[in-house]
């Protein structure tokens, strides 16, 4: 029993989640229709997930940027264009050879093209004896950027299809997501209450997020059940396969990577492992959402992500472990070979001041005094 509990706690979002696509089968309707998705769903709900990410992102740890300004350019680089861009190329190949629908290979591009997700980064880099700050950094300023590049990046990969109205795309985005984080951001910079209740009740903040976006998630498929799939189970549990090899490549890539570039930095090492590859399903359910709401294949779009999600914490927890190991016997022996140098050095130190001058220095000195013997010598014949 408590191991199953300790299963259900661990993935509780994934576990809820398959509960509701269960109940969206069995009636459609009710998500589709009958709980106004369009305004609930779509407008309410996603509003009320960003003003909430807005009250909670910590703008101030942007200053730290400088400090580590290459490694936070690699880990973002990595995590928007690399992967973006690899999984791109992949799912495209795998529609070539009809071995994948088209909208389940759209579905992993647009994971692919969302930002780093901001709690499960920071626990695994704990977990993993990483740098907290860098973690902490590149979270909150992925997801700042991630407000205009990951549609920017999906619209650039998938192109604008009919039922993709671009206009009305970057209003609905402007509206539902940066302004709502804008208004988070004012409420937690200036106005007293509103900081207060950040500080008060920012540990409820997950679990109202997290409802919202369950909520989300039940209404995109039951509006998809309703309007008919075109993957069949092969070809979800397919992707479903195809999403942890790429998930564990792009691991293994970024690890490599990182141990060229950062060889002396285990600790951003440990980070940029998890960074380089998260991605956020806080953000990324309601921007598909609001990018491809009219669109009958949305749930098909949400579904790689839902998979991505739960995998990389499993992945995660199981590697930790071993890069903590890693962690901690590199920094042993840097803070041993800082040691062995401090020694040398106060060794040569101390030869110098211990040891008498050689056998050069005895001759010098013995012809300098010989020179100034002669011209005292020379002084006292002209005193006389």
């Amino acid at each position: 029993y408590t191991k199953l509990c300790n299963i259900y706690a661990t993935h509780s979002f994934l576990i809820k989640a398959l509960i509701l696509i269960l109940l969206a089968y069995a009636y459609p309707p009710l998500g589709a229709i009958y709980l106004a998705p369009q305004i609930t769903a779509t407008w309410i709900a996603v509003i009320f997930i960003f003003i909430l990410a807005g009250m909670g992102i910590k703008t101030e740890e942007f200053k730290r940027s400088f400090q580590r300004l290459p490694f936070n350019v690699f880990v973002q680089v990595y995590n928007f264009g690399i992967v973006s861009s690899i999984v791109y190329g992949f799912s495209r190949f795998m529609v070539s050879v009809n071995a994948l629908s088209q909208s389940l290979a759209d579905g992993m591009t647009i994971c692919a093209s969302l930002p780093i997700t901001i709690n499960m980064v920071l626990v695994l880099t704990k977990s993993a004896g990483g740098d907290e700050a860098s973690a902490i950094f590149n979270a909150a300023f992925g997801n700042l950027i991630g407000i205009f590049l990951s549609p920017a990046l999906i619209l650039a990969y998938l192109g604008v299809s009919g039922s993709v109205n671009l206009s009305q795309v970057f209003f609905k985005l402007g509206m539902r997501v940066i302004l709502p984080i804008c208004i988070g951001q004012l409420l937690q910079h200036f106005v007293l209450p509103a900081k207060e209740f950040v500080k008060r009740y920012k540990k409820y903040f997950k679990t109202a997020q997290e409802c919202c976006l369950l909520f989300i998630i039940y209404t995109v498929f039951c509006k998809t059940f309703m309007q008919g799939m075109e993957a069949d189970v092969g070809q979800i549990f397919l992707m479903i396969v195809l999403q942890f090899g790429m998930l564990c490549v792009l691991m293994m890539l970024a690890w490599v990577c990182l141990r060229i570039l950062f060889r002396d930095e285990p600790k951003l090492q440990a980070m940029g492992l998890f960074g380089c590859t998260h991605k956020t399903v806080a953000m990324g359910v309601p921007l598909i959402n609001a990018i491809y709401e009219s669109n009958p294949s949305v749930g098909l779009y949400t579904l790689p992500l839902l998979i991505w999600h739960p995998m990389q914490l499993v992945v995660g927890s199981f590697v930790a472990p071993y890069v903590a190991a890693y962690v901690k016997r590199r920094e042993a022996e840097k803070e041993e070979e800082g040691s062995d140098a401090l020694q040398q050095k106060k060794s040569d130190d101390d030869g110098i001041t211990k040891d008498g001058p050689d056998d050069d220095d005895v001759e010098v000195m013995q012809t300098m005094e010989q020179g100034i013997g002669c011209d005292n010598d020379a002084i006292d014949k002209i005193d006389s």
